[in-house]
């Protein structure tokens, strides 16, 4: 008989437990915001540019080592951001200079754009959104015979712009 009892006891608690009436509910809501702020990163591997010395009667256009550039942007979906170069002076070697202007660039890469140094701000690239891009910028310099001796500096600024 103690049986019989706890069984009707053990089948009474397993029912209630299994029971799904709801007596009260209560419900709750939660904003969630997020602040985007507009940011920039430019990343340039593969520096200094450099080039090697070459005979100008063989090698008429000296070639540079390539850059490697990283562009990354968070904008509007239709803001612009833009890349430009510019240079501090011309080449120099303490006594003589190469013009800056004899210093063009190729590029490769999405809205990277091909061009010529100068101490004035020039475009290297331009975007529109959000983003990462990518590309090379590889510089070349005409090969003279009146060059003077020496190892010529300038410096190369790049800025990148974004509303």
């Amino acid at each position: 008989m103690k049986k019989a009892v706890w069984s009707a006891v053990a089948t009474a608690a397993g029912m209630l437990l299994l029971s799904t009436s709801v007596y009260a509910q209560t419900t709750a809501t939660v904003a969630v915001n997020v602040n985007v702020n507009a940011r920039a990163k430019l990343t340039i591997t593969g520096g200094p540019v450099n080039f090697t010395d070459a005979d100008p009667d063989v090698t008429a256009t000296l070639t540079s080592n390539a850059l490697n550039i990283q562009v990354q942007v968070r904008t509007a979906a239709a803001g612009n951001s833009s890349l430009t170069l510019a240079a501090t002076g011309d080449l120099d070697n303490g006594g003589a200079l190469i013009p800056i202007g004899d210093l063009d660039w190729a590029v490769t890469g999405p809205g990277y754009t091909a061009g010529t140094a100068s101490t004035t701000a020039q475009n290297v690239g331009t975007w529109s959104g959000p983003g990462a891009r990518t590309g090379t910028q590889t510089f070349t310099l005409p090969n003279s015979w009146d060059y003077v001796v020496g190892t010529y500096t300038t410096t190369l600024n790049y800025t990148l712009a974004v509303p």
